[in-house]
């Protein structure tokens, strides 16, 4: 029989080092990461903020995050679910969504660093590239995009966010090539196709496609917006509109929802020695009892 060496002998899985935890899920890109988070060293212990952009299936979150030895040390945070209390109930995931979470968070960071009036950002979205310009006493606030494992292709939606941070007037460092309208060809932004990206002419678009050619479906596809009275006429101005109310008052504001008075518990209680003991009590009487009345039965028969 031929001799086969082993190419995996026992003193290799005793050197073995398994992976960090979050790149065995599959969550974290420590190549990516270690390269956003790295600090001149010259900078001392300032630190470095990232603009994070994660998306779920009905949420979108935005973070500007700084890393510290301890961990993440979030600075400020908005949610696509915030947008109904500036008046935008349906759509919170898409492109145009995207675009105002951005924006709450560039102005609510701002406001909480007392910048926001220094720093008014792009005030009305043409959909053109924008970068703030520094001001004489402060400098803008700087963060870097943080996409995660998400592919960054042209028109994705974090790059609504992104555009939506900048024109709060965060300085985010950025080209134009990954915005909804750039195109290849001509190697240059379509302005127009961006800003209808923007308002949710996409959206529009598609609801006119729906209703001229499949009309059942709009009405199963489109409900909540027929129900909110949106339709592809006023979509644009629903989101003028919520754009002003986020520049009016970004601050962050706490949930009405009333603390439940019970908690729900899905297990069992875990018991003290005495409880323990009072039951096993119990059961034991119970079951001398039951005993007891058997016999009973046995001699009256």
């Amino acid at each position: 029989m031929v001799f086969v060496k082993a190419n995996k002998p026992r003193a290799y899985f005793k050197r073995f080092q398994v992976k960090f935890k979050r790149r065995r899920e599959g969550k974290t890109d420590y190549r990516a990461r270690i390269r956003l988070i790295n600090q001149d060293k010259n900078k001392y212990n300032t630190p470095k903020y990232r603009f994070v952009v994660r998306f779920t299936n009905k949420d979108i979150t935005a973070q500007i995050i700084s890393a510290s030895i301890a961990g993440d040390m979030v600075l400020a945070s908005a949610y696509s679910h915030e947008l109904p209390r500036y008046g935008l109930e349906v759509g919170l995931t898409n492109y145009a969504a995207a675009y105002c979470t951005g924006l709450l968070l560039a102005r609510r960071v701002l406001k909480k660093l007392e910048m926001d009036e220094e720093y008014e950002g792009n005030v009305e979205a043409t959909g053109e590239d924008y970068s703030v310009e520094p001001a004489e006493s402060r400098r803008p606030f700087r963060a870097l995009l943080d996409v995660g494992l998400l592919r960054t292709t042209t028109g994705n939606r974090v790059f609504g966010a992104l555009k939506g941070a900048l024109d709060g007037g965060l300085d985010i460092p950025h080209s134009e090539k990954r915005f909804a309208g750039f195109s290849k060809d001509t190697k240059q932004l379509d302005a127009e196709v961006h800003h209808k990206y923007i308002y949710g002419g996409h959206v529009a678009a598609y609801m006119r496609t729906l209703i001229e050619d499949e009309p059942e479906k709009y009405q199963t596809h489109f409900s909540l917006y027929a129900k909110k009275g949106i339709d592809a006429d006023n979509i644009e101005e629903l989101y003028k509109k919520v754009h002003a109310a986020i520049r009016a008052d970004p601050t962050v504001k706490k949930s009405e929802k009333p603390q439940p008075k019970e908690h729900k518990r899905y297990n069992l209680k875990k018991l003290t020695y005495d409880e323990r003991k009072n039951k096993l009590i119990e059961r034991l009487n119970a079951l001398n009892n039951a005993a007891g009345a058997d016999d009973d039965d046995e001699e009256d028969d």
